[in-house]
């Protein structure tokens, strides 16, 4: 747990920011004077930011649960900055990231968002956690190897982008592009830092709703496959994931553009298909998951229409702490992957550029599941919706372009059993986010 800002001998977040700061510089410029001969192209294509992110969350809870609500409110700083390669034929370089979470509102009474890191003996949450995470790089031709603090955004385990700070993970990838159209990615990953943590931490299951054993956890994930970009309309992914004595995953997608009418159709397939691996800590794991999205662009509008049919024994696996790409991905209130669920889902978007005004989108979004099984709860036949939207904003010229201001609103209703993890509740974000670069 980080240490609580007390007192005057501690550092001010603006002061760790610095400090962050000076430390990363400091890696990238001994780097940089132990390779003088090669070091043109490692500072010469070398960039840096500082993105200010402010997030408030508000969970409202609508059931007889005993907690009435989670409502937090803090300030994200994350610096990036990342070298060039060394000249030569194979290049070295360094990317190192400096992240500060500060707490602007909370209470024992209202924590849990997933903002903040929080106490386990009094739920406080902490006034600020903050960590560097350096990464170590090598490019040969197209292909680039990284090792350290690296962040994946693949369909098995996508990097969750919806809290204060990035969920990232520490081990070694790999992608190569030699072939055209071609991008081949494959790694090894040990530990995960969660996006409300400061430290590496073995993976689990996601296990809500008492899925699977969610107290087991694994050395390792290894995956292996790669994304084909079969024509200009047309580009096909597989991949492999163990999750060692866990679960293995195998997903195949495919998305397709057609232009018709005055418009476009888009089609986007996807699939999982998991099973135990090794000793199965986690419990049985039998699950298929399929669905399909189909979306109609035509100029500022956008109306998709999908549906996601999950089979087997048991809900769809992935890594606790991650998001699963699957048709149900970035919904507020739950995942809709529990065993047996039938979902569908409608969304309307609108990018208001088309009326003249650049830079100010909108969502809305209509999810729903029936037929879910809750074998933890001797449940079967139950049902839950989420209702969203969005309302967003980028500034377009001045001097705070790029300023992006979002907010979000749920409303979601289910019908589980007392006890349950996803809980009738009625959310609302507002995320302020801008970008500074620094060279």
């Amino acid at each position: 747990m980080p240490k609580r800002l007390t007192g005057t001998a501690t550092p001010a977040p603006s002061l760790r920011i610095l400090s962050h700061a000076a430390s990363a510089l400091t890696l990238l410029g001994l780097c940089t004077l132990s390779l003088p001969g090669w070091a043109a192209g490692f500072i010469d294509d070398s960039r840096a930011n500082l993105t200010l992110r402010n997030y408030y969350l508000d969970r409202d809870y609508k059931d007889d649960g005993a907690k009435t609500a989670a409502r937090e409110w803090a300030q994200g700083f994350i610096l990036n900055m990342e070298s060039g390669f060394t000249e030569g034929p194979i290049g070295f370089g360094l990317d190192v990231r400096g992240l500060l979470g500060v707490q602007l509102d909370s209470s024992p009474e209202r924590s849990g968002t997933e903002l903040l890191p929080v106490s386990a003996r009094d739920g406080r949450a902490a006034d600020e956690y903050s960590r560097l995470a350096p990464s170590a790089k090598l490019r040969f031709a197209q292909t680039t190897l990284k090792a350290g603090d690296v962040s994946i955004f693949l369909p098995f385990a996508f990097a969750s982008p919806s809290r204060l700070l990035p969920q990232t993970f520490r081990g070694v990838t790999l992608s190569a592009k030699d072939i055209e159209g071609l991008t081949l990615n494959t790694g090894y990953i040990d530990r995960i830092n969660r996006r409300d943590s400061t430290n590496y931490q073995a993976m689990a299951i996601a296990s809500p709703n008492r899925r699977f054993n969610g107290a087991a956890t694994t050395s390792h994930l290894a995956y292996v496959g790669g994304d084909y970009q079969f024509s200009n309309n047309l580009s096909l992914r597989a991949y492999h994931a163990e999750v060692a004595e866990l679960y293995q995953q195998d997903s195949l997608a495919a998305l397709h553009t057609l232009p018709l009418g005055k418009g476009v159709l888009t089609s986007d397939l996807r699939s999982f298909f998991s099973r135990e691996h090794g000793s199965a800590r986690a419990g049985t794991v039998d699950n298929r998951n399929l669905s399909a999205l189909f979306a109609y662009h035509l100029g500022g509008h956008t109306l998709s229409l999908g549906y996601m049919h999950a089979s087997g024994d048991t809900a769809t696996p992935y890594i606790s702490g991650t998001e699963l790409m699957g048709m149900s991905e970035l919904t507020m209130s739950s995942d809709f992957l529990n065993a047996k669920e039938r979902t569908w889902q409608a969304i309307y978007d609108y990018d208001f550029s088309a009326a003249g005004v650049p830079g100010l989108k909108s969502r809305l979004r209509y999810v729903r599941g029936d037929n879910i099984e809750l074998a933890a709860f001797a449940a079967d036949d139950r049902k839950e919706r989420e209702f969203q939207m969005e309302l967003g904003y980028t500034l377009q010229s001045g001097p705070l372009k790029n300023l992006a201001l979002l907010a979000r609103k749920s409303i979601y209703r289910n019908d589980f059993p007392s006890g349950a993890a996803f809980r009738d509740e009625n959310q609302t974000r507002f995320i302020v986010l801008y970008t500074l670069p620094i060279w």
